[in-house]
């Protein structure tokens, strides 16, 4: 399964493509808002620090702008990814991106009928909402189970990106089930490493180690 940080904060996307745990970036209206910088310029930085796919998001709803929006996007850098919303216009805009080979991230995805949608129209993500659909009374890992096992049925190549990652459990649930990305903020890719058992173990050698007084560090 693919990483993906779901942030605009450029030290967060270092940190994370230095440590090797980066395949891409998304963001969205409110995560560049907050990030406080302009639009075009921090999304430009970002596709200079990742090999992989980095989501730029559409503001416009209707078909003819949404293009024109993604031409500017795709000016940026080769590996920018259009998101579009799961709307009529977004899944015709898709369509016509994805047909000159552009990749597309159909984002707002909160139904398995809506993910079929997304699948029929050629994006090469889709994104369906966990947290978002929790929060509804819902079960989002139901959602992306139903996902998959439609995309298997028909042998559909759109990615199914997990987004509204909460926690790592999440994340634990869509790797079990086979979801092909999950994009996150970066406090949970960096929460995947922690085990009690871990810390235990670190302290317990560094105790013992330290009784030795030795050092594998030496002057020459």
């Amino acid at each position: 399964m693919k990483f993906f940080a779901d942030t605009a904060e450029i030290s967060e996307i270092e940190e994370l493509a230095e440590a090797g745990l980066l395949d891409g970036v998304t963001t969205n209206p409110s995560l560049i808002a907050k990030s406080g910088r302009n639009f075009l310029e921090v999304t430009k930085e970002i596709c200079s620090l990742v090999d992989g796919p980095v989501s730029a998001e559409v503001v416009a709803l209707d078909h003819d702008t949404m293009m024109k929006e993604a031409e500017a996007l795709r000016r940026i850098a080769d590996n920018v990814c259009i998101k579009v919303p799961l709307t009529i216009d977004g899944l015709k805009t898709c369509r016509k991106l994805t047909g000159d080979g552009t990749m597309v991230n159909v984002t707002l995805c909160f139904s398995a009928n809506q993910a079929l949608l997304a699948a029929k129209a050629g994006a090469t993500f889709v994104s369906p909402f966990v947290g978002r659909h929790d929060d509804n009374g819902f079960d989002g890992m139901d959602l992306i189970r139903d996902i998959r096992l439609i995309y298997d049925n028909y042998l559909f190549d759109t990615e199914i990106l997990a987004a509204s990652i909460r926690h790592a459990t999440h994340v634990l649930e869509c790797a079990r089930i086979g979801a092909d990305v999950a994009t996150m903020p970066p406090k949970v890719i960096k929460s995947l490493v922690n085990h009690v058992l871990t810390d235990k173990g670190i302290e317990g050698f560094m105790a013992d180690w330290g009784k030795t007084g030795q050092t594998i560090l030496t002057d020459k």
